[in-house]
């Protein structure tokens, strides 16, 4: 790996999804990642990563033990039109609506919607309404 810096969010690490249509779902994450501001951080013939989020398909060596069901996660939004821009760039790239965009009553201000992806996992991005962060990231180096 070329990366000699990282830049990490909140509390997850790194979420791994195996997937059946690696390239159902690379069209569908690059979408969602434009909108986001985040940029493919590499690929191969069975996988490709952005952030935290790594994807492969079944066969892949990055794939271990038996496959799992469905999962949620969220990616975090800068703002209101971000959460709405992701949603539609989802439904445009093989996503389906799990969940229009609007606020939820999880606490004021949290703002989101949430796709399925080409595997069917729950993808949300929220926006957590007026906030400040103490940090952007974390960064990594190595």
């Amino acid at each position: 790996m070329e990366t000699t810096e990282l830049h990490r969010g909140r509390l997850i690490d790194h979420i791994q999804l195996v997937v059946v249509d690696l390239a159902a779902s690379r069209r569908f994450y690059e979408a969602v990642f434009k909108e986001l501001g985040l940029p493919l951080g590499g690929s191969g013939d069975d996988y490709f990563w952005a952030d935290e989020l790594f994807v492969s398909t079944a066969d892949s060596k990055a794939a271990q033990g038996a496959l799992t069901g469905r999962h949620h996660f969220a990616f975090q939004a800068k703002d209101r039109a971000t959460v709405d821009a992701v949603h539609q760039a989802g439904l445009r790239h093989g996503g389906r609506d799990n969940g229009a965009p609007g606020e939820r009553d999880y606490h004021p201000g949290y703002y989101a919607a949430f796709l399925l992806d080409p595997d069917g996992n729950n993808i949300e991005a929220v926006h957590h309404g007026q906030a400040r962060r103490s940090a952007e990231s974390v960064r990594i180096t190595f």
